[in-house]
């Protein structure tokens, strides 16, 4: 069931222990990784995760926020959607 899927955007400047980081923040909580890519531009670091927070032990918002706070202090970008809102947002009509 799509209401417990998010899709987790993080965007920086490479460097050692983010996949490790928000991983490690995702497992403290319950939350599943059912697929991850990630990718290396020029320096340029882009992760996108698909997760199911079903049996997680935060909310939807409270994920987010903590997921947010551990990207600033990893110093990069972290977005946090529903699947279907992500999916809606890119989908082209």
């Amino acid at each position: 069931m799509d209401d417990y899927k998010i899709i987790i955007t993080v965007s920086g400047s490479d460097k050692v222990g983010i996949v490790s980081s928000i991983s490690t923040v995702l497992a403290k909580y319950r939350v599943n990784i059912e697929d991850i890519k990630q990718t290396l531009m020029q320096g340029h670091f882009v992760m996108f995760m698909l997760c199911d927070i079903k049996n997680a032990e935060l909310n939807f918002k409270e994920l987010k926020n903590v997921l947010i706070e551990e990207g600033n202090k990893l110093e990069v970008e972290v977005w946090v959607q529903k699947k279907g809102i992500f999916e809606k947002m890119h989908t082209i009509s």
